[in-house]
C-alpha cells in the first residue's frame, strides 16, 4: 500500500507549515501515506481514493514518535496537540477529514496536482501551497467576523427586549443611536455584564430603598458614565440603598471619571464637543 515514491515541491520550505514541527511532520506523513493509485485501493474494507489516508489518532501518535534528549528516549505528541493540528490543517484547507469505525479518513485537498510532475514545470503547485492556508485563512478569519457581527446584531436586539421588559422607558422601537450606545458598551463590557447592570438599574429604580430616581432611555443609561453605575464591580444595590432614616448616600464619585468617560466618548468616535461633562 505505501510502497514506492511522492513528490513534493521545494516550496514547501518557503511555507508557513514548514516552521511548525509538528503540523508539517502530520501533513507530510499523510500526504506520503496517502493512496497513489488512480483507481484507489481497498484497504479495511473501505475503498479508499486516491489522496486519502486511514489512520486511528491512536496510531498517528505512534507513527509521530521521535527520540530526544541523551537517553535517546521516545517521546510522543499527546493526541490532543495531534487533534489541534489536525484541525489546523483542515481550517488552513490542506485537508479534509472523516470519522470511521476503522480510524480517520484523511483527504488530501489538492493531491493530484501535487503529484503531477507535469504542474511542476510552472507556478501552479508553488501558487496552491501559498494559496492553500491563505484563501482558507482569509476566508476562516471572514466567517469569523460575520459569525462576531451575527453575535453581537443578536445582543443588540436582545439587550433591548431586556431593558423593555423593565418598563422603564417607554421605547417604540430599537433606534439607530440606541444600536450604536449598545454596540459600544459591548466593546467594553460583556453581553452578561450589561445584562446584569440593567438589572440593577431596575431594582434600584423601582424600589422605594434606593435613593437613585432619574429614569433612562436607553441610549442614555448606555453612555460609559452612566453604566459604570450599575455594573456588578460598582455594587449598585449597596452604593444607592437608603439609610435607615430614609437618608441618601449619595455615591462618591471619583474626579477622574468624567476624563476617562470623555477619553472613551472619543474612542467610541463622537465628536468631542457634544460631550457631556454634567454629573
Amino acid at each position: 500500500m505505501n510502497k514506492g515514491a511522492f513528490q513534493v515541491s521545494r516550496t514547501i520550505f518557503e511555507n508557513d507549515v514548514w516552521t511548525d514541527v509538528v503540523k508539517f511532520r502530520l501533513f507530510f506523513y499523510i500526504l506520503g501515506k496517502a493512496t497513489f493509485s488512480e483507481n484507489g485501493i481497498k484497504h479495511a474494507g473501505i475503498h479508499l481514493e486516491r489522496g486519502q489516508y486511514l489512520r486511528s489518532l491512536r496510531n498517528l501518535q505512534d507513527d509521530l514518535a521521535y527520540r530526544e534528549g541523551r537517553g535517546n528516549a521516545e517521546k510522543k505528541y499527546p493526541l490532543t496537540t495531534i487533534q489541534r493540528k489536525i484541525k489546523s490543517l483542515e481550517k488552513e484547507g490542506r485537508i479534509t477529514t472523516k470519522s470511521t469505525e476503522y480510524g480517520t479518513l484523511f483527504t488530501v485537498v489538492n493531491y493530484a496536482l501535487y503529484q503531477d510532475l507535469g504542474n511542476y514545470k510552472n507556478d501552479s503547485v508553488e501558487q496552491q501551497w501559498n494559496s492553500d492556508g491563505t484563501v482558507t485563512e482569509q476566508r476562516w478569519n471572514n466567517n469569523k467576523k460575520e459569525k462576531k457581527e451575527k453575535n453581537d446584531n443578536k445582543h443588540i436586539h436582545d439587550l433591548y427586549d431586556h431593558y423593555c421588559s423593565k418598563n422603564i422607558a417607554n421605547h417604540q422601537k430599537l433606534s439607530e443611536p440606541m444600536k450604536r450606545a449598545i454596540n459600544a458598551r459591548l466593546k467594553d463590557y460583556s453581553f452578561d455584564e450589561l445584562k446584569k447592570a440593567i438589572d440593577n438599574y431596575a431594582i434600584v429604580f423601582a424600589s422605594d430603598e434606593y435613593w437613585f430616581t432619574h429614569k433612562y432611555p436607553l441610549a442614555d443609561f448606555m453612555r460609559d458614565k452612566d453604566i459604570r453605575k450599575f455594573v456588578e464591580e460598582a455594587d449598585p444595590l449597596s452604593n444607592f440603598k437608603k439609610d435607615k432614616n430614609n437618608n441618601d448616600f449619595r455615591q462618591k464619585h471619583d474626579p477622574r471619571d468624567k476624563e476617562i468617560a470623555f477619553q472613551r466618548w472619543i474612542q467610541d468616535g463622537n465628536d468631542p464637543d457634544s460631550f457631556d461633562w454634567s454629573d
